[in-house]
């Protein structure tokens, strides 16, 4: 099964990729290696929920915003290779989450998108990971994702 028919089973569709906000570009291919840029929830109508952990928003609502913004990494990442089939793997995911001090569920957040991940992709989605606090995110966003791929020629 491919990645596009498990989204489908899933009952998930990609959204357009993201256009930059600034001077850089979404992606950039070093070999076979894709580097992608650190990314939103960015909603369809371009809005974003803003909120910062432990005090704002909970986990599970943060677990929703790092799925959404997986959805936005895959639709990045299919924008640049024409199909997620040639995703090979999943190498690096850093999860960076607006939190407050105190604030010590990182990794619990960041799990909406290496849940994700796994459930679109199956082993290839596996990766090794860090998920850190922030002291703030670009437009007070409660997660921004970066990620690098390995990818089939």
């Amino acid at each position: 099964m491919t990645p596009e028919q498990r989204l489908s089973e899933l009952g998930l569709t990609l959204p357009p990729p993201p256009k930059p906000a600034a001077n850089y570009i979404p992606f950039r291919f070093a070999g076979n290696l894709l580097y992608l840029s650190g990314h939103g929830p960015v909603r369809p109508d371009g809005s974003v929920k803003v909120g910062r952990l432990g005090r704002d928003m909970t986990i599970e609502e943060a677990y929703q915003e790092a799925r959404l913004t997986g959805l936005q990494l895959l639709s990045t990442a299919k924008s640049a290779l024409g199909e997620l089939s040639r995703i090979e793997a999943v190498v690096k995911l850093l999860g960076m989450v607006n939190a407050e001090p105190d604030f010590g569920e990182h990794p619990r957040v960041i799990n909406g998108c290496s849940d994700l991940f796994v459930a679109v992709l199956g082993e290839a989605g596996r990766h090794a990971r860090s998920a850190v606090g922030m002291g703030s995110l670009p437009g007070r966003m409660a997660v921004e994702i970066e990620v690098i791929l390995l990818v089939k020629p």
